[in-house]
């Protein structure tokens, strides 16, 4: 599992940009959206939609030397959705499906991308390169991520309507929020205001208190 720290970056409607690390590569593909009710946060219209997330991922793939073709990229929407199902399944308790499981296997059977050395002496990987390799290394990354150490450490958000999901790779195993900034913040300023509610005349532990 590539378990590289990165931060995703988000923007989402509702408030400030912030970082979002989903402690692997495959889980950084369901940020752009998934089956069922993820589907309105779907991203991936287009082959140049697929081009720009590989470029924003871990990967860090030059979009102009990736090609995308419209098959390509309806497979990637396949395996997202797959990963997103065995995800929800871990977090429920129950088996992962069988389809789900296959379709991803069917993607990391292909081959992937090819790691290169820059002149420089910097790992990079071999370009241009088709979607499918690409798609590939995140499927691989996949099945590593579920049948690895950290296969219990998948999470989701406690955050209020906060429906992303990610790999706890802290070494206590706590974490709880997509991100601090975000999340760990809002839930902390709403334990503020209801700890202050309590404590004024007339709140709720005052009216506790009466006999």
């Amino acid at each position: 599992m590539s378990s590289t720290a990165t931060g995703f970056v988000m923007n989402p409607p509702d408030g400030a940009s912030y970082l979002f690390d989903p402690g692997s590569l495959c889980f950084e593909l369901l940020t752009t959206g998934g089956p069922g009710e993820f589907a309105r946060w779907e991203s991936l219209h287009e082959p140049g939609d697929l081009a720009a997330w590989l470029a924003k991922s871990r990967l860090r793939l030059d979009p102009d030397q990736v090609r995308v073709s419209s098959e390509e990229l309806t497979a990637a929407r396949r395996v997202r959705d797959a990963i997103m199902r065995m995800a929800q399944a871990v977090l429920r308790g129950d088996p992962l499906g069988a389809e789900d499981v296959a379709e991803v296997n069917r993607a990391a059977a292909a081959p992937p991308l090819a790691p290169s050395i820059t002149p420089g002496g910097a790992r990079a990987w071999a370009l241009p390169a088709d979607a499918s390799q690409a798609l590939s290394t995140v499927a691989r990354d996949a099945v590593e991520l579920f049948t690895g150490r950290f296969a219990d450490r998948i999470r989701e958000c406690a955050g209020q309507r906060c429906r992303l999901v990610f790999v706890d790779t802290s070494r206590p195993g706590r974490r709880r929020w997509c991100a601090m900034e975000r999340c760990g913040n809002r839930s902390k300023v709403r334990a503020l205001r209801t700890r202050r509610a309590s404590e004024e005349p007339g709140g709720p532990g005052e009216r506790g208190g009466e006999r």
